[in-house]
């Protein structure tokens, strides 16, 4: 199963004031998970106020709006994309996620797998069975 973790920061967070020891304890957290063989794909944003939202329009047309979909005090800063066995395990990852960025995360399940990802883990399973 494929889960999203996604860190959440403040609007005025500035990833230029990230002091050494934060940088250290999420590249830590990377190559554990890398280890593990969880870690599918990982990415950091630009600032929310870099996003563009595209929206249609009630003309039929669509519309491009400067900045983040909804206004909050938060935005989806960087996530990670896991394979894990279990909600429980990428809950465990969530929480490692959560102390080394020293921010909150979201931990949820992508939609089913693609069908590349299950045939490679039914084949995985067969030669460990074999």
């Amino acid at each position: 199963m494929q889960f999203l973790v996604a860190i959440h920061l403040p609007d005025d967070y500035d990833p230029t004031k990230e002091d050494a020891s934060l940088r250290q304890e999420i590249s830590d957290l990377n190559e554990e998970m890398i280890a593990q063989g969880v870690r599918v794909f990982v990415g950091g944003l630009e600032p929310a106020t870099r996003a563009r939202t595209i929206r249609a329009a009630s003309n039929g047309g669509i519309m491009v709006t400067d900045g983040p979909f909804v206004e909050a005090k938060e935005h989806v800063g960087g996530f990670w994309v896991l394979d894990c066995a279990s909600v429980e395990e990428a809950v465990e990852w969530g929480r490692k996620a959560t102390v080394a960025c020293r921010a909150p995360v979201e931990v949820r399940q992508f939609l089913g797998a693609p069908p590349e990802r299950l045939k490679a883990r039914a084949e995985a399973e067969a030669k460990e069975q074999a």
